[in-house]
Order: C-alpha cells, then sequence, then structure tokens
C-alpha cells in the first residue's frame, strides 16, 4: 500500500519534508485491524531497518515500544520469536541494535574495525589468549551468558565495570565471531556461535566490501529517513559523516539519490527516489526514546521544532520532564511528552508527568492522548491510567481519566 505519490519536486518545504519522514517511517499507513503477526514485523523492519534496544524496562523494552507505535498491540513474543527463527540478529549498528540476517554482509567490514570504544580496545590488548579461552568455551559449551565466564577473569573497573571474561564476550561479539540473543526474563544477552544463530545460507554470502557496504548503509537509511542530511543518513547506522560525503556523491552520480532543499535547513539534503509524500498524516502513537524518529535531536529539532532530551541518566533533582518520557506523535506533530511507568504490582499504567507543547489544542491533545494510554495499558495487561504527577496538560488528562 502506497503512502502517496512519489516526490517530484527538488525543492521541500519543512511540512513536506516532515510528513514524508513519517511516511517513510510507517506512520501513514494505519495500523492492522486484526490479528499482528511475524509478517508485521517484516513490514515494520522494511521500512525501518533496524530496532535499537536498551534494557530499561520501567515502562517496556524500547524495541517493544517502537512496534507498537506502528502496530498496536502485538503479541510480546513477536521480536524475540523472530530472531529464535533466525530472521534477526544483534550486532551494533545504531548501538545494540536488531537487524534482519539477511543484512549481515553489509555489517563484515565493520566487525574487522578496530573497537570503536579506547579504553575498550587498551583493555582487550592487555588479555592476551584469554580471547580464544573463551570462545572456545562457547564453541565447546554454548550458548552461554557472561555469568558462566566469570572465573575467565576477575573484576576490574573501567568500561561498564566489565570482568575479563564478560569482556572477552564483548570483544569476541564485536568481531562477529560469536552472535548472541536476548533472553526474555533477565535481558541477558545469550552468546553462541553464528553458525548456530544465523542460518547457514546468509553466513555462505560473502562480506560486501566496505566502500559498497557503506553506500548501501546510506541507501538504507535514506529509504527509513525519506529525506535527510549527511548527519542523519550517517547516524543511522552509526557512520562516520566524513567518510559518507563520497559515497554520497556516487549516489547521486548514479541516480540512487537525489539532492533536494528542505525550507529552513541551512544544509543540502539527500532524498531516496522511492520517498512519498502523502497529503496528510494521521498518526497517534507514543514514541520510545529510543524510536527512530526522534533518536537524532537535531532533526527532530528541525522537523518538529521539538527539543528532546533523554533524562535517565539525569540526577532526578536536574530533570525537567522526568525520567522515562515518550513524545506524542499526533496528525504529523510531536504535541506532547510523557513520563511513564507501569506499575505492574498495582496493574497501573501511571503518567507521572504530562507536557503539551507550545500552541497546541490541549483538550484534543489530551483526549487523544487517553486514548493511546488505554490502548497501551490494555496491551501491558494494565487495568487503567493513572495521572499522578506534574506538567501543564496532567490536569486536563486528569480530568478525563
Amino acid at each position: 500500500m502506497t503512502s502517496g505519490p512519489l516526490v517530484r519536486s527538488d525543492a521541500l518545504s519543512n511540512a513536506e519534508a516532515r510528513r514524508i519522514a513519517l511516511a517513510a517511517q510507517g506512520f501513514a499507513a494505519a495500523r492492522p485491524a486484526g490479528r499482528v503477526d511475524r509478517r508485521h514485523l517484516r513490514r515494520v523492519l522494511d521500512r525501518i531497518g533496524l530496532l535499537q534496544i536498551d534494557s530499561v524496562n520501567v515502562l517496556a523494552r524500547s524495541q517493544e515500544l517502537v512496534l507498537f507505535a506502528r502496530l498496536g498491540p502485538h503479541p510480546r513474543t513477536l521480536i524475540d520469536d523472530a530472531t529464535r527463527a533466525g530472521e534477526l540478529f544483534e550486532y551494533w549498528v545504531h548501538e545494540a541494535s536488531l537487524v534482519p540476517t539477511d543484512h549481515h554482509p553489509l555489517y563484515r567490514w565493520r566487525m574487522r574495525e578496530p573497537y570503536p570504544w579506547p579504553s575498550f580496545r587498551r583493555r582487550v590488548a592487555t588479555m592476551g589468549d584469554q580471547l580464544e579461552r573463551v570462545y572456545q568455551r562457547v564453541a565447546d559449551e554454548g550458548p552461554l551468558v557472561a555469568g558462566d565466564v566469570r572465573e575467565e577473569g576477575g573484576t576490574r573497573g573501567g568500561w561498564f565495570e566489565h570482568d575479563d571474561g564478560k569482556t572477552a564476550l564483548a570483544a569476541l561479539f564485536y568481531r562477529g565471531r560469536i552472535t548472541g540473543r536476548r533472553r526474555a526474563h533477565d535481558f541477558a544477552r545469550i552468546y553462541d556461535l553464528p553458525e548456530r544463530m544465523i542460518p547457514a545460507e546468509v553466513l555462505a554470502r560473502p562480506a560486501v566490501p566496505e566502500s559498497e557496504a557503506r553506500k548501501e548503509l546510506l541507501l538504507l537509511a535514506a529509504r527509513s529517513h525519506g529525506v535527510g542530511t549527511v548527519a542523519d543518513l550517517a547516524d543511522y547506522h552509526r557512520l562516520t559523516p566524513t567518510h559518507c560525503k563520497p559515497a554520497l556523491a556516487d549516489l547521486v552520480a548514479e541516480g540512487r539519490l537525489r539532492l533536494v532543499t528542505v525550507e529552513g535547513w541551512d544544509r543540502p539534503a539527500y532524498l531516496h527516489p522511492e520517498a512519498r509524500l502523502p497529503r496528510r498524516v494521521d498518526a497517534r502513537a507514543l514514541l520510545s526514546p529510543f524510536d527512530p524518529v526522534v533518536w537524532h535531536r537535531d532533526r527532530a529539532l528541525r522537523l518538529f521544532a521539538f527539543r528532546y532530551r533523554i533524562e535517565l541518566y539525569t540526577p532526578p533533582a536536574e530533570r525537567r520532564y522526568g525520567y522515562y518520557v515518550l513524545p506524542f506523535l499526533l496528525a504529523d506533530q510531536l504535541v506532547g511528552r510523557v513520563d511513564l511507568k507501569a506499575d505492574r504490582v498495582a496493574r497501573s499504567l501511571l503518567v507521572q508527568s504530562a507536557w503539551s507543547e507550545p500552541g497546541v489544542d490541549e483538550p484534543a491533545v489530551a483526549a487523544a492522548l487517553l486514548g493511546e494510554l488505554r490502548l497501551m495499558a490494555g496491551w501491558l495487561d494494565l487495568d487503567d491510567v493513572v495521572v499522578t504527577g506534574r506538567g501543564a496538560l496532567g490536569p486536563t488528562l486528569r480530568g478525563l481519566a
């Protein structure tokens, strides 16, 4: 199903760029009306390319929230089932991410690159043959979690306070010599050999050379963004912008991307040739802090005039909006933000703060937000929505709840 005509103009308004971006992310299409299954997951991944994962579970895991924003209520085992079936694998893409296994050859060049974290690099350099010993344990005993190899070395300070065994696993994982999936009940990464987790026919494909892989990843980013700057496209798969400029020039010369201008943007933008411009977007969604629509803060500011900062790691006294704050997308605008928590003991979805953006129709926003909160509560098997906190939108929302 298309979401609008192909984009013909080389000069876009910011509103047009915003609708193109939301359509590319799947928000110009209605959520499924019936049972949601793995086919719907594949369609989402075909649009967004990857799911950034995060361990915070005060509400639900981020990757689940990204799916909920696009699919609504769905089986909460959907991602794990697809991973177990070999359709997804985890790797460092946009941070730790789940990616279709078909893309595995695109990342093998990165598996040969130096570790991107200097302190981690220095630590691995001191480990001698420990990496090989841990690799052999995974080969002989896998699947294993980090606790299973703790005796491979004592705890040291530094990079995430890793003990040596855990550091060896992380290093082997980055190199692609082992891979992993997440354990459902505690989110621990379970490590095993790639040949025991990734389909053989995928592993048999040749690695894509770095220069071509970089171009393909930029094309995927452009498809998922619809339109974006060098920084936008590079950020999607954590590529270095300076290395991307020659690749983007090649893609434009080859006709695989188009250079366009966007009103109010101070730099050129690249448009995917399949990008579509819907006349309107009628979305209603709560976005994870790690959703592709908002994960690049400069892009969110340009497209939506929305200043967003994740405050999970900010001391409580310095937080402005709250601990786990989700932007609220209504139609084609980010109109508010809410700090949410699932109180699983009391079986309630707690709205710990609710804020509206300047100039919005607060009663209309509150009514739409309450509908989305009730839908989310039901999906999380919670009985009700309780508005407990602060924020300008709180009283209106509380009056409706």
